[in-house]
């Protein structure tokens, strides 16, 4: 008999505690659906000031999303310092990077952006978005060689992108490849007819 009071009190500690559980997480999931029409409704602030009543430090979702709105809401300094405690949180997850450069881009802090990038893609080299944005950081640098072997990547998977076989046509130009860049023009032509830069870029090839 004793026994069983004793195992009784552990199951009701037991049911309590999972009860106390669940009750937070219905607190959460408030939380984040009242944050989503707050976002909607243009009070990105008051959607992480909503978010922030449930934070839990060691909560990936929550700091991935306040790390969104403050960038939303023109809090750059906050939301570099959630997007870089999701990135703690999950360390070779891609998505909370993707999230970083927003508010890095908006601070101008380029070289962190392309040593990111470049980390992303010791993760995944085939990962088309940042192979594309290297591309387009290498394009802007002048460095054509470097920005063409990035976007052969994306137009190896993507071989009908317009923006890659856009960026793809001007740096074949910039390359002298006069034959590769009139072939990409005009694929770019097929993506996008009577684009303008398109025909600009045609326009210059002898």
């Amino acid at each position: 008999m004793v026994f069983l009071k004793h195992y009784s009190l552990k199951v009701i500690g037991f049911l309590f505690m999972f009860g106390v559980i669940l009750c937070a997480q219905d607190e959460v999931i408030k939380a984040f659906e009242t944050s989503y029409i707050q976002e909607r409704e243009g009070q990105y602030l008051q959607a992480a000031e909503t978010l922030m009543a449930v934070y839990d430090k060691d909560s990936y979702e929550v700091n991935l999303r306040l790390g969104w709105l403050y960038y939303l809401g023109g809090k750059m300094d906050k939301s570099e310092t959630y997007y870089r405690s999701a990135v703690k949180i999950h360390p070779y997850a891609i998505e909370p990077r993707l999230g970083l450069a927003y508010p890095l881009s908006s601070q101008g802090k380029w070289g962190e952006i392309e040593a990111m990038y470049l980390d992303i893609l010791e993760m995944d080299p085939q990962n088309t978005l940042i192979n594309y944005r290297m591309g387009l950081i290498c394009y802007n640098r002048a460095e054509y060689e470097k920005a063409d072997r990035y976007l052969q990547k994306v137009l190896n998977l993507y071989p009908f992108d317009y923006d890659t076989l856009l960026l793809s046509a001007w740096t074949k130009l910039r390359l002298q490849k006069v034959r590769e860049a009139k072939i990409l023009f005009y694929k770019t032509l097929m993506a996008s007819p009577g684009d303008s830069s398109a025909l600009e870029g045609l326009a210059m090839l002898p």
